[in-house]
């Protein structure tokens, strides 16, 4: 039997990269999938090769975060499960990040999270065996040099706020975070790889694997901490990460 058979599960950040790998994969596994993303068309593309359904939001606007749960509920008839891929990136250190840009970077991947998490509560809380699962990194847990200052803090609160988050919402919700540490998505497509489309050595120098991930890397950890197999583990930070922190 397919491990999320009867499951309806949201993802943010379904369109792409490690939020469209695990829509993939949960679909075969038996889940319903609502795929969210601020881009409708592009939600709309995953949705339709999975059978799932596709709904445009924006995670850090508490109103749009509201509608899209409330849709998906009645789309899948209830939710049992979340995964929080909605994020942004950025490489820019202290003194080349601006106010904006570091506001802008914790509304969407520690506001955004925080918000689809209060807004799927009532209704994980309601069903049998509910998970959060959310997207953290590695640099959350130890930066590795200069740089990404804003992303490293936001991705530093998300693996703070999981903690506190899965001792308020047990024993009816287990809540688990996974950091990753380099994967090979749209999102960090100028940054792990140089000009001439090697893998940047000073990147994959930290990783014992020497190598990136893949999506679907990222994906099948996901699934572990949302399936049954997974029922003893709540409020762990899982390192996905090549060997790059040990943890």
């Amino acid at each position: 039997m397919a491990r999320l058979t009867g499951r309806k599960i949201i993802i943010t950040g379904g369109a792409s990269g490690i939020g469209r790998a695990t829509a993939h994969l949960f679909a075969t596994e038996g889940a319903a999938v609502a795929v969210l993303d601020r881009s409708a068309e592009a939600a709309a593309e995953v949705a339709r090769a999975i059978g799932g359904t596709a709904i445009a939001v924006d995670v850090a606007d508490p109103a749009s975060v509201d509608s899209a749960v409330a849709a998906a509920a009645v789309a899948m008839g209830g939710v049992d499960g979340l995964v929080n891929a909605a994020g942004i990136f950025s490489a820019a250190g202290l003194l080349d990040s601006t106010a904006d840009l570091f506001t802008r970077t914790l509304a969407i991947n520690v506001t955004g999270t925080f918000l689809m998490i209060q807004a799927v509560a009532p209704l994980l809380r309601q069903a049998a065996g509910a998970t959060i699962v959310n997207i953290g990194s590695g640099v959350g847990l130890t930066p590795t040099g200069p740089g990404s200052t804003a992303y490293v803090a936001s991705k530093g609160g998300v693996i703070a706020m999981t903690k506190a988050i899965a001792m308020e919402l047990a024993p009816d919700v287990r809540v688990n975070v996974v950091c990753p540490g380099a994967v090979e998505t749209p999102m960090t497509a100028g940054f792990i790889r140089d000009s001439s489309g090697e893998f940047a050595r000073g990147i994959i120098r930290r990783y014992a694997l020497e190598r990136a991930a893949q999506p679907e890397e990222l994906a099948a950890a996901i699934l572990f901490l949302t399936c049954a197999e997974s029922s003893f583990v709540t409020g762990i930070a899982l390192p996905v990460d090549g060997g790059r922190t040990f943890h």
